[in-house]
């Protein structure tokens, strides 16, 4: 791996400890190491201080750690992971690991107060949504107080857009979150820093445009091997929209080490790397200073 004068931060990652663990349905073996090929995720749980030395070997800084929210609860393999369990992760490295509080649209103004509370009193950095868990769209009605909470205290909402995939065969997901359904919410919250993880494949060149259009809209990089990123995303963070996307692995669905070994190989130059693995998620989630 080619030496940099700066580490990487990685904007997407599942916390995978004991403790984490057992939050989890039992759907995840199958789907991330049968559907997923996730050979890292063995079901043998990784501690905090493993993960850091990890990252270390990886030449990653900072992780943000995900209380994922998929799904309601008792429905068929859903789960919420408290928001307490990743704070407690954070507070073992508070320079290194930072926490995403996901959201549960249909929880309502009940959800919207327990967020800020996780953003307020537990140092949580942004939120995070799964649209297709809850068969909403981004632009659905019900996740707009979330957006209004998250305008508010100014951190940044992250969210799947693209396909998703099955998780769990009693309860298969459709894929609700379009690129283009980010548009109306960009329009209305034009100060709120939204951003679609998982590259938005199969509507790559949708999400180019979004992220184009607006200047509150980025891109994260996560859930797909960057070996097999479409040339049009490469082309994009190589060039005119290199301040606009940002590094993740999904972690466990991506290794860390190997994710990166993969983006050294695509020839970016050396500025919009360093925006890639860096600067921008230091920019777009105030850490910069």
């Amino acid at each position: 791996m080619p030496e940099h004068d700066y580490k990487a931060i990685d904007a997407v990652v599942n916390i995978w400890n004991e403790e984490a663990l057992r939050q989890r349905p039992d759907w995840g073996d199958d789907f991330f190491q049968k559907k997923m090929n996730a050979k890292e995720s063995s079901g043998q749980p990784i501690e905090i201080d493993q993960l850091i030395k990890i990252l270390d070997d990886a030449g990653i800084d900072k992780a943000f750690l995900i209380a994922a929210h998929s799904g309601r609860i008792g429905l068929p393999g859903c789960y919420h992971m408290p928001y307490e369990i990743v704070a407690r992760a954070c507070e073992q490295y508070p320079d290194r690991l930072y926490g995403l509080a996901g959201i549960d649209p249909t929880t309502g103004m009940n959800g919207v107060k327990a967020f800020e509370d996780a953003v307020t009193n537990m140092g949580f950095i942004g939120a995070h949504f799964y649209p297709h868990w809850f068969e909403l769209a981004p632009d659905h009605r019900k996740v707009y107080p979330f957006y209004a909470k998250c305008w508010e205290l100014d951190v940044p909402i992250q969210m799947q857009v693209g396909q998703s995939m099955v998780y769990n065969p009693d309860f298969p997901c459709i894929s609700p979150a379009k690129p283009i359904t980010l548009d109306p919410v960009a329009c209305d919250f034009p100060e709120l820093k939204l951003i679609g993880i998982h590259v938005g494949i199969p509507w790559v060149e949708e999400m180019i445009a979004m992220s184009w259009k607006h200047k509150n809209v980025y891109i994260g990089c996560d859930a797909h091997r960057p070996k097999y990123w479409p040339k049009e995303f490469t082309h994009y963070i190589n060039s005119f929209g290199q301040d606009k996307v940002i590094f993740g692995t999904d972690f466990p669905v991506l290794p860390f080490k190997r994710t990166i070994e993969d983006i050294d190989n695509l020839g970016l130059k050396p500025e919009a790397r360093r925006k890639l693995m860096r600067d921008n998620t230091l920019r777009i989630y105030g850490l910069d200073g």
